[in-house]
C-alpha cells in the first residue's frame, strides 16, 4: 500500500468550497482520476492539483475541453516547452475575448446613459434634454448599423 497523500471526495469538497456533485462531474469528464476502496473514491494528490487547476481554469473562463487538454499536456512530460506556448494561445484567445466583451459592455453602458438622459428629459418635460439624447441615441445607431 502506498504511503502517498490522498484525499476523500468530502475532503476536497470542504476544501475548495464545490460540491461532491462537482468533483463527480469533474471525474465523469476526465479531469480527475480517482483510485476505489471499495465503494469509495480515493484521490492523489495529482488529483487534489487537477482539481486546482481545473477550477483555476473555469474561473479564467476556460472551457473544459480547454482546461482537459492543458492540463493532459502535462502528464508525465518533462519538457513543458509546447505545453507553455498552447497554455500561452489558449490565454490570448481568452484576453482577447474579454478585451471584447469590455468594449461590448462599454457601449451598452454608453447606450443606457442616452436612454435614462432621454427618460429624465421626458419625466422632467425638459424636451430639449430628451431631444438631444434622442438625436445623440439615433446618431449612434446610424453609426453602429
Amino acid at each position: 500500500m502506498s504511503s502517498e497523500q490522498t484525499y476523500t471526495i468530502t475532503q476536497l469538497s470542504r476544501e475548495f468550497d464545490i460540491t461532491p456533485r462537482a468533483i463527480r462531474f469533474y471525474e465523469d469528464q476526465g479531469l480527475l482520476r480517482p483510485s476505489r476502496q471499495g465503494r469509495s473514491r480515493v484521490y492523489s494528490k495529482a488529483d487534489r492539483t487537477r482539481l486546482r487547476l481545473t477550477l483555476r481554469g473555469k474561473r479564467l473562463g476556460l472551457s473544459l475541453a480547454e482546461i482537459r487538454e492543458i492540463i493532459g499536456m502535462y502528464d508525465g512530460v518533462r519538457n513543458s516547452v509546447p505545453q507553455l506556448k498552447r497554455f500561452m494561445a489558449v490565454l490570448q484567445s481568452r484576453r482577447a475575448a474579454l478585451e471584447q466583451q469590455r468594449e461590448d459592455i462599454a457601449a451598452v453602458l454608453a447606450e443606457i446613459d442616452m436612454l435614462e438622459r432621454q427618460c429624465r428629459g421626458l419625466l422632467g418635460n425638459d424636451a430639449a434634454e430628451a431631444a438631444a439624447a434622442k438625436a445623440e441615441l439615433d446618431e449612434r445607431m446610424r453609426s453602429d448599423a
